[in-house]
């Protein structure tokens, strides 16, 4: 079957390998359709992800068929039913677990950052991780996983109908926060050092305002929120100075939500913490309940990813095509890549 793995940082090698064999209790074989390319991926790409080694197969935003299933445990999985993959692999029985926080368990492995992931023609996953959708089409079911750590961000924030919510980061991450606050009811500010992706906010999903990240933000976030400043501010950026940054723009009394992951360390100033009243949040990954909730909502028809989608490629050109995905001049959104 058609691989491709990261070898080491900026070098891909696309093989033939042997496609798995059999299937464990509670597996399913799938046959990929769709990957899309986030953060994760290509940040693996330029040496720098946390918790990562080489080599590794990337992938783990994947819209899949089911072409085989174990005859127990198999959650009711059928043959040809077409599933979004939740890939966060975890053990079950550590304390997050037992609590319902699978997305915290001690010993989590994510597909394609800890454990080798998608960017192959077929792949085991217990069924337990399969989401199924009769309605929605492979590239939708890509963009579940994504979506569903929007929601998570946004349901842990406890965001409420009327709140300013700011989105620093107007990347997929961050796209999928702003729907998700749209949705509960929040006036949607749009932060980003990128003109076109502040219009892309504001065209296709709908943001109140928009701000471009330069020395005047603070000032235009203050008149906006008329003086106010926002209640929740999500951080969907991942970069160190950006985070730092962000402690300034909560109200007084209000939250702050690191929805990205940095490998650095952050600090903040304790009397102004104390002062203000804030509460930080970190949020990771996504729950079962969310890539249902996300499900639904594309299903319904309420959300609507499908423009988001900017850049598609065969997987027999990615390898080609995936360095220019790093230079914010081509305007990527999403990427996705078809097997």
């Amino acid at each position: 079957m058609k691989t491709i793995t990261l070898l080491e940082p900026g070098k891909f090698e696309a093989t033939e390998t042997e496609a798995p064999q059999t299937l464990k209790r509670g597996e399913a074989l799938v046959r990929i359709h769709q990957v899309g390319i986030c953060g994760t991926d290509l940040h693996a790409f330029r040496g720098k992800q946390p918790f990562f080694t080489y080599p590794r197969i990337l992938g783990h935003e994947l819209g899949v068929e089911v072409v085989e299933v174990s005859e127990r445990g198999n959650e009711g999985i059928k043959v040809g039913d077409r599933c979004a993959v939740e890939p966060y692999l975890n053990c079950g029985y550590c304390f997050p677990c037992r609590r319902g926080k699978s997305n915290c368990c001690e010993s989590l492995k994510v597909l394609g950052v800890h454990t080798d992931g998608g960017m192959r023609e077929f792949i085991t996953v217990p069924c337990c991780k399969l989401h199924r959708s009769s309605k929605l089409s492979y590239d939708q079911l890509a963009l579940v996983e994504t979506l569903g750590i929007g929601y998570h961000a946004v349901n842990r924030s406890r965001l409420d109908t009327d709140e300013w919510a700011l989105v620093v980061g107007a990347g997929p991450i961050g796209l999928g926060v702003m729907q998700f606050a749209k949705r509960e009811g929040a006036k949607v500010i749009a932060l980003d050092i990128n003109a076109q992706r502040l219009e892309f906010c504001k065209k296709q999903i709908g943001v109140d305002e928009t701000v471009i990240a330069d020395g005047s933000a603070m000032s235009k976030i203050r008149e906006i929120t008329n003086g106010d400043m926002p209640v929740v501010v999500f951080d969907a950026t991942g970069n160190a100075t950006s985070m730092q940054n962000s402690f300034n723009f909560p109200a007084n009394s209000g939250r702050l939500v690191f929805v990205g992951l940095v490998q650095d360390s952050l600090t903040l100033n304790d009397p102004d913490f104390h002062r203000r009243e804030l509460t930080l949040l970190a949020t990771r990954n996504s729950a079962p309940s969310d890539f249902r909730h996300v499900i639904r909502n594309l299903e319904s028809g309420a959300i609507d990813a499908s423009p988001w989608i900017t850049h598609r490629v065969e997987a027999s050109q990615m390898i080609e095509q995936f360095p220019g995905w790093l230079d914010p001049a081509n305007g990527v959104i999403k990427a996705v890549v078809s097997f």
